[in-house]
């Protein structure tokens, strides 16, 4: 049976044996004994991307990782950075730190400040980010030109992925098919990926991607 760890766009966590590209962790949110999630989904605003290899460290997933014993925090894992960022994470400061700072660099960029600081960024993801509440936000089909590449919709509970002039079905193992988003229906096309790393992503920021949607690239 997987552990229910694995991340979808909307930020909803799931039980799916394919594990992807990235961890990250919103805090503690699972009980060591059973491996299993509490209520909570979120025990921290700061919600991060992890490397799954970093300096050969190695944890129990889901098991006691902190120094006394305790939970340490929760691993969740996540298709590629750009689902990653759909979600609502953002790139972690210590194991993926040149990333981070470019994310803030960008969002700087973008508002024309200086870059924010890891709380600053938190604060304003978890206004934003469906999976805490942030309210959706609706599109026209006219509008879909204008999104970044890596920047993710929905449709009728379907995920997809803006990639130059196509739109890729999002799935935990991969993308699937590819549409050019003027294909997709003119009507009820929301935003998954939150305000602030959409301007992140305009200003230049360039997400992994999982190699079924054409290679990885960052």
């Amino acid at each position: 049976m997987p552990l229910q760890n694995r991340v979808d766009p909307f930020g909803d966590i799931h039980a799916v044996d394919a594990r992807g590209m990235f961890t990250g962790n919103r805090g503690v949110i699972h009980d060591p004994t059973t491996r299993r999630l509490l209520k909570r989904r979120w025990s921290t605003n700061a919600w991060i991307i992890c490397e799954c290899e970093f300096r050969g460290r190695k944890r129990e997933v889901m098991g006691r990782n902190a120094p006394g014993g305790g939970a340490g925090w929760t691993e969740l894992f996540f298709l590629d950075e750009v689902t990653a960022l759909s979600a609502g994470h953002r790139p972690c400061f210590y194991c993926r730190r040149e990333r981070a700072r470019e994310f803030a660099a960008r969002i700087g960029e973008a508002f024309e400040t200086a870059p924010p600081r890891a709380p600053e960024i938190d604060a304003r993801l978890h206004r934003e980010r469906l999976a805490s509440g942030g309210p959706p936000v609706a599109i026209d089909r006219s509008e879909l030109e204008e999104l970044p590449d890596g920047a993710m919709v929905f449709q009728n509970g379907s995920c997809f992925a803006k990639r130059e002039s196509r739109l890729w079905a999002w799935t935990f193992r991969g993308y699937g098919d590819a549409w050019h988003y003027a294909e997709l229906a003119a009507l009820d096309i929301w935003l998954a990926t939150p305000a602030t790393t959409i301007a992140a992503l305009k200003a230049g920021y360039k997400p992994v991607w999982h190699e079924s949607a054409g290679g990885v690239k960052a």
